[in-house]
């Protein structure tokens, strides 16, 4: 007697209102746009990866054929990231090594996948290819197995500077500004730097409640005021299967979470700041793994970022773990190299 497997009788989740509503504005725009001859492209992301496999990051778009879009794309400004038409469930093969796996995009055209691929430590390439489409390379970063330190990083409020109250923030950020608009917060760059040149070795992690749509403007923002290069973890834009919009804490908290499993020998330096929900996320990662957290530094936003912040989020920590706490990457470097983080 044949065995059934139980999960394949497990329904797909009964998607909420307005996400069935997306969907279906979405279905008739890859209609209309198929019909009227674009064709698929592959807009590739920073990924990770360990041992024996990498985390594949990217996004599949619909473009008008002889455009360099991957150019066009990363050069479009606020609303129009999000005027772009994507292609779900595309499938796109990757290549590397002699190894091909297929893996396919979700409801917004975004992969986010696995693939059993062998590569050395630091910085190599993947190759990211949809039918009808030219292959696109993907930078990967595969963490050195003995690697024991890393960096994840909020952007808003931690990298830069956004003087704006918090309900305006993501659509600002989302639709109108552009990176050239933004500030850096004084001293991370510098702080990171050291981080890096002390830790060779270290990934960085960008972990942002922002969506996918807006990737390469952040990762322009990152380059041009020297952060370290390292992958971006966003989100999808719109709803999800149970609710209006995506909770960035619960992304937040999985990510994390995630972190702590792919690599479970890194400890992580978590880097935020007091005026959003950073603390309380953190707090509960280091009491849950304190085994992967080193420390939690956070930058303490000036008077009138929090007052445009809705006030400081501080929340009271009983931790396993060092917390730090200034103004910017200068007071956190302090802090840090006094609580014993090598930084030389």
């Amino acid at each position: 007697m044949v065995e059934l497997d139980p999960l394949a009788h497990v329904p797909d989740p009964i998607l909420h209102r307005a996400a069935r509503m997306e969907d279906w504005v979405q279905e008739r725009r890859e209609a209309r746009a198929l019909r009227g001859g674009r064709r698929p492209a592959v807009i590739p992301y920073a990924g990770y990866g360990g041992d024996g496999w990498v985390r594949v990051l990217c996004r599949v778009l619909l473009v008008t054929p002889g455009e360099e879009q991957r150019a066009l794309y990363e050069n479009m400004r606020g609303w129009r990231t999000f005027t772009s038409i994507s292609l779900s469930t595309a499938e796109v093969t990757v290549s590397s090594n002699g190894t091909t796996a297929t893996v396919t995009a979700d409801r917004g055209g975004v992969v986010d996948a696995v693939v059993p691929v062998s590569l050395e430590p630091g910085w190599r390439e993947v190759t990211l290819t949809v039918p009808g489409s030219e292959p696109v390379q993907a930078p990967i970063f595969v963490v050195d197995p003995a690697t024991r330190l890393g960096v994840v990083s909020d952007v808003d409020d931690t990298v830069m500077v956004t003087l704006l109250p918090r309900p305006m923030l993501a659509a600002w950020n989302a639709f109108v500004l552009d990176e050239h608009a933004r500030r850096p917060v004084p001293g991370m760059a510098v702080l990171y730097d050291r981080v890096r040149r002390a830790h060779p070795t270290a990934p960085f992690i960008y972990l942002s409640t922002g969506a996918w749509n807006v990737a390469p403007a952040l990762r322009r923002f990152l380059s041009r005021n020297l952060y370290p290069p390292g992958p971006l973890i966003l989100t999808d834009w719109g709803p999800t299967h149970d609710r209006f919009f995506r909770s960035g804490q619960v992304h937040k908290r999985a990510q994390l979470r995630r972190l702590a499993r792919d690599f479970p020998d890194v400890r992580w330096l978590l880097v935020g700041d007091d005026g959003q929900h950073d603390e309380a996320i953190y707090a509960a990662f280091a009491k849950e793994h304190p085994e992967s957290v080193e420390a939690v530094a956070i930058r303490q936003l000036s008077p009138q970022e929090a007052v445009l912040a809705g006030g400081r989020k501080h929340t009271e920590t009983d931790s396993p773990v060092a917390w730090h706490m200034a103004p910017n990457g200068g007071g956190l470097e302090r802090s840090l190299r006094e609580g014993g983080l090598p930084l030389d």
